[in-house]
């Protein structure tokens, strides 16, 4: 099962885009937050992991709507993949990462590479 993830930061901003997207790539629930990306307490997103079960996949319509640094990042798809769970993000500089795929195992495993090189 695909299992959406929205995120705005502030109640000024809208979901619309990314609930389309979401429900377009075929997500059948999605959970959604407005909240700070900073903030760790996303209640949307704890309960869309929370969701997941072994073979479903995690879908972020951007890489920033789920993590604020690529460490987030990193430390989501690390959780995701000990529950047996692929991460997806359809759109953006992160759009090349569906660790269900092998060329998006190995596109994550770079950015893990490079944010361990770069000693952030």
């Amino acid at each position: 099962m695909m299992i959406g993830y929205a995120r705005v930061s502030t109640d000024d901003q809208d979901l619309a885009l990314q609930l389309y997207a979401l429900r377009s790539a075929g997500c059948e629930t999605i959970f959604e937050d407005t909240a700070s990306g900073a903030d760790s307490g996303r209640e949307g997103l704890a309960s869309a992991m929370a969701r997941c079960a072994p073979g479903d996949v995690l879908v972020g319509w951007k890489i920033d709507r789920l993590g604020r640094t690529m460490l987030d990042l990193i430390l989501l798809a690390e959780k995701l993949k000990a529950k047996s769970v692929g991460l997806k993000v359809l759109t953006g500089a992160g759009a090349s990462i569906d660790t269900t795929r092998p060329e998006g195992k190995l596109h994550l495993r770079c950015r893990r590479g490079s944010q361990s090189s770069s000693g952030s």
